[in-house]
């Protein structure tokens, strides 16, 4: 080897060991999140019945947060953590019908940490956008595994494997694949193959494990925690006195949610062995904690609520923040804290900056985990969601400041108000479970309150023009040469959202005209003939449906360049709705 070509390699070696060296001196992240599992199905705050041993055994030996506050239902949610904001700064403020997307312009915690040298991977559940450029995938996270919309046994399911959390088709980085296993087994597994990948090349990494579990529809658990948890008196953790008639269908129910739940748990362990095997453990920061309130009305501590309410026991979850290395295991702390806050925690750990510009809403609340008597100054925080289009003032909210809890809980499925709001007002320090309303008693701190909420709506309904239009989908690009639309995206137009006789339409973007083939999916192949009218931009197109087949009803159509809506009604006698899916293939 010549001196300049010896010369340049231990440049380049002592180049490459400083870089790793560097990396390793940072923390690994990974940010764990289950689908509805509720703030009071865990053993450490007081679950005799629900197991969760390994989560117990995490809650010992982390920091945890015991007053952190989420959105009451998940897509909100989970924009608020991916980007530090309010959900309603982003374009996301409902579930579905195209209102679970999120504005692309918004930058994520993988973007941020790919950007500072991360390697990023999502498992389970993004729920912010199908297609590009709203995808994980375009969206900062370099490795994704991933089921469609809200959940598995949705619309958006693929063609063939409708509600299969067992051996389910996911999309790998984009494309159909079908997997073995139980869906939440399967998350882990991938989590933990690409964790040791990085490891391997002396990467940092940031992990987000997002199970769909314990979201409905609830047919297919592990069979074997199922059987354990079966014959289970669930009576302890009803809110309600059920029925007999009702209560062996209700503790069914609540067995396989529970068989669920112990699944996670016993992920969890498995996730932390493999941590430990890769000596990685001490210096990589472990997040858990739950998207929303639980998926019935079941045991949430001194609270009240379920999931989609602004009551406590729909907004709260644990906090666990596992960092050996950092946060001694018993250092707890009951300062307000929510889902806004993770990502400028999480920056905050990994020494990430957040560029000029870049407003957040949340704040690290590292120092009070790292800290004996950190500093938490006061303030609110306001959640609010509930149907439609356009997030109406005061409509379904809670505002909390230290112990005021100012409430409406006008419902989420309310999308419009049907006179004055009619507000509550708790002081949580004495009455956690909100039984005495104090509005009446202290009309000076419901105004003042009320003044700051109207304030926060204002400002958060004004992040960008036209701040709560959808998001639209670009079609014919080398990123997703085939589009599919499903009824997760598209907004609703005619009956309930989702049911049989149901159409909408879809917002989309082309960016260069050119011709397509347009594939009609019916949701089944038991249909009888008709015909299907498709519209898209200036552009008219009628074929005929095919009685008994279920694909395959296609058509050849030129689509302009620009901002487009695409709508389909199929005739069948009379009677007109919309499609299941539509597939778009640029030619």
């Amino acid at each position: 080897m010549s001196n300049l070509r010896q010369a340049s390699f231990v440049v380049l070696f002592v180049a490459t060991f400083c870089s790793q060296h560097a990396l390793a001196e940072r923390p690994n992240v990974v940010v764990i999140m289950s689908d509805d599992q509720g703030g009071g199905d865990y053993g450490f705050v007081g679950n005799e019945i629900i197991r969760t041993p390994q989560l117990d055994a995490m809650h010992d030996r982390s920091g945890y947060l015991s007053n952190f506050y989420v959105s009451p239902v998940c897509a909100p949610t989970r924009a608020s953590l991916m980007t530090g904001r309010y959900n309603y700064r982003t374009r996301c403020v409902d579930t579905y019908v195209g209102r679970a997307m999120m504005d692309t312009n918004e930058i994520t915690m993988a973007e941020f940490l790919r950007d500072a040298g991360y390697r990023t991977g999502i498992y389970g559940k993004w729920h912010m956008g199908d297609n590009y450029p709203l995808r994980a995938m375009d969206q900062g996270f370099q490795d994704s595994l991933v089921h469609r919309g809200g959940g598995i046994g949705q619309p958006s399911d693929p063609i063939g494997a409708e509600g299969k959390y067992t051996n389910p088709t996911l999309l790998k980085n984009g494309d159909e694949v079908q997997m073995k296993g139980y869906c939440t087994d399967i998350y882990f597994d991938a989590a933990m193959e690409f964790i040791g990948e990085s490891v391997g090349r002396g990467e940092n990494f940031f992990t987000y494990i997002a199970t769909n579990a314990p979201h409905g529809p609830f047919h297919d658990v592990p069979p074997k925690l199922y059987e354990e948890y079966r014959n289970v008196d669930f009576t302890p953790i009803l809110v309600n006195k059920i029925p007999e008639k009702r209560k062996q269908k209700e503790f069914d129910k609540l067995a396989r949610i529970a068989a669920m739940i112990t699944n996670i748990d016993e992920n969890v362990g498995r996730l932390f062995e493999k941590l430990d095997q890769l000596g990685i453990g001490q210096n990589t920061i472990v997040i858990y904690l739950n998207d929303n309130g639980p998926n019935t009305m079941r045991f949430v501590g001194d609270m009240r609520g379920m999931k989609t309410h602004v009551d406590n026991g729909g907004i709260r979850s644990p906090l666990l923040f596992h960092w050996p290395a950092k946060v001694s295991q018993d250092q707890t702390s009951a300062a307000m804290c929510a889902h806004i806050d993770i990502l400028p925690t999480i920056l905050d750990a990994c020494e990430v900056d957040v560029p000029p510009g870049v407003q957040l809403d949340g704040r690290s609340f590292l120092p009070l985990l790292t800290q004996d008597q950190a500093t938490w100054a006061k303030r609110q925080l306001v959640f609010q969601s509930h149907r439609g289009n356009v997030p109406q003032l005061f409509n379904h909210f809670a505002l909390h400041e230290e112990n005021w809890k100012l409430v409406h809980p006008s419902g989420f499925g309310t999308e419009k108000l049907d006179g004055p709001p009619k507000l509550q007002l708790y002081d949580l320090s004495q009455d956690p479970r909100q039984k005495k309303d104090l509005a009446a008693s202290h009309p000076k701190v419901v105004e003042r309150l009320s003044n700051a909420y109207k304030t926060w709506f204002t400002d958060v309904s004004s992040s960008r023009p036209d701040n709560y239009a959808a998001p639209r989908i670009v079609i014919g690009t080398e990123h997703e040469p085939v589009t599919v639309l499903t009824r997760q995206d598209w907004r609703h137009s005619q009956g309930r959202p989702w049911a049989a006789g149901s159409n909408g339409f879809w917002l989309l973007e082309n960016p260069e005209a050119g011709n397509y083939t347009i594939e009609i999916i019916l949701a089944s192949d038991d249909s009888s003939s008709g015909k299907a009218t498709i519209k898209i931009g200036d552009v008219t197109s009628t074929i005929p449906i095919t009685a008994k087949q279920q694909r395959g009803h296609t058509a050849s159509v030129k689509i302009d360049e620009g901002e487009l809506k695409l709508s389909i009604d199929l005739d069948f006698g009379g009677q007109v709705q919309g499609p299941h899916q539509v597939v778009l293939t640029r030619n």
